[in-house]
């Protein structure tokens, strides 16, 4: 999966801040005492979960965080067939793309197992077992 270079970059800052929070700790503990370290450290680790809670309730409620369900479709357009299904015999052609229309509220949505979801329109979706189309 390739790193976009946003995330690579928050990445880096996140290391940086770090190994300066780091140094920064020893140094207190050297240059000053230990309960001051401590309390430095206790500090610091209250404020990096804290930030931590944030980005975590961040990150669920961001739009397209949420994945597809196991073995779904979804797609920016349209679909002429989806099957997500085992053991499924297609004797017909595959019906064509349906013609491009306005996404709907409700075509954003994310699939969920064996669902399958476009943008655009959707030809025919097989999502069972063992299915046959003659």
């Amino acid at each position: 999966m390739a790193m976009s270079g946003t995330a690579r970059a928050w990445i880096v800052v996140t290391a940086v801040v770090a190994a300066a929070a780091s140094v920064s700790l020893v140094l207190v503990a050297v240059l000053a005492d230990l309960d001051t370290a401590g309390q430095a450290a206790s500090v610091a680790g209250a404020v990096v979960g804290l930030l931590a809670l944030v980005v975590s309730v961040i990150a669920l409620f961001r739009t397209g965080a949420l994945e597809a369900g196991a073995r779904s479709v979804q797609s920016g357009g349209g679909v002429g067939r989806a099957v997500t299904g085992d053991r499924n015999r297609l004797g017909s052609a595959t019906p064509p793309v349906p013609a491009s229309s306005a996404a709907s509220p409700s075509s954003n949505a994310v699939p969920g197992e064996r669902g399958v979801s476009a943008s655009g329109g959707i030809g025919q979706a097989i999502t069972g077992d063992e299915n046959e189309d003659a």
